[in-house]
């Protein structure tokens, strides 16, 4: 099978995204992992399908493979890089969309600068949705792992996050506490990991250990949640700038059940083929 697609990233978060609307696409978990190695594959962080929706209200259906081949529920950075997409390829001229994913319905906003804003929905903090293991809802929760106790954030956006403050982002030990906390057993779901250093109120440094991914340049949903487990803490206003390795990401957040807004930089890096083996 020769599978046409188009490499993107959003401050160094990168993707394969894949038309589903305009080509018949069969993907094993498989082939989704050979998709996403970097020596023998194209290399990505994610697989995105664009693929035509079931339901009347929704543009597209939008659905996220991290690389070892295991479903996504959101990426944010990826939803940005959907809307600029389907525009590219003209598949729509709209400069609003409704997209479906398996959480529910998203919209993504595409200024007149091309600049992408992305509605990820109100956070989740009750534990049971997250999914966390918990006694009860708690702004920080006490997390062991390894021979060190952390105090942490947990919350949902669309997929689970923790968040662990740190004195120093470019120091936290994200190659070796990252894997320790993505498959803690207080996560039946495994988790995102953000190591955020607070830098002021408008602005943080953050780096994310993706579950099913590792360490990327940039995470967006990673980016939303420290942002909002910051402004919880009372440590941040309700629009910050978010410092990831990859490049800047911008959060804002009423509060409440308000909508948390992602932007930030997309870009196309190149169109093509890859034959896959039946």
């Amino acid at each position: 099978m020769k599978l046409q697609f188009t490499k993107m990233h959003g401050a160094g978060n990168d993707f394969v995204v894949i038309d589903c609307v305009r080509q018949s696409v069969q993907l094993s978990q498989g082939k989704l992992r050979f998709i996403a190695d970097r020596q023998r594959g194209v290399g990505c962080d994610q697989v995105l399908l664009v693929g035509p929706p079931d339901h009347p209200d929704a543009d597209f259906r939008y659905t996220i493979f991290n690389a070892d081949g295991s479903e996504a529920g959101q990426c944010g950075n990826g939803a940005r890089c959907f809307a600029r997409f389907v525009r590219e390829q003209r598949l729509s001229n709209k400069r609003e969309l409704a997209v479906q994913t398996i959480n529910g319905m998203m919209h993504l906003r595409t200024g007149e600068d091309g600049r992408v804003l992305a509605n990820l929905g109100a956070p989740v903090f009750e534990p049971a949705d997250i999914p966390f293991t918990a006694a009860a809802h708690s702004l920080e929760y006490t997390l062991d792992a390894g021979d060190e106790t952390y105090q942490v954030g947990a919350l949902s956006m669309g997929n689970p996050h923790v968040v662990l403050q740190v004195s120093s982002c470019n120091d936290a030990p994200v190659a070796s506490l990252g894997p320790l906390i993505e498959r803690h057993e207080r996560f039946p779901e495994r988790v995102n990991v953000g190591f955020m250093e607070v830098c002021s109120r408008t602005e943080i440094k953050l780096r994310v250990f993706e579950r099913g991914a590792g360490e990327t340049q940039a995470c967006g949903t990673g980016a939303c949640a420290a942002a909002v487990h910051g402004m919880r803490m009372g440590l941040l206003d309700n629009a910050v700038t978010v410092q990831l390795p990859g490049g800047k990401l911008s959060v804002s957040w009423a509060g409440g059940n308000e909508p948390v807004w992602l932007g930030g930089p997309t870009a196309t890096v190149f169109e093509g083929a890859i034959r896959l083996r039946p």
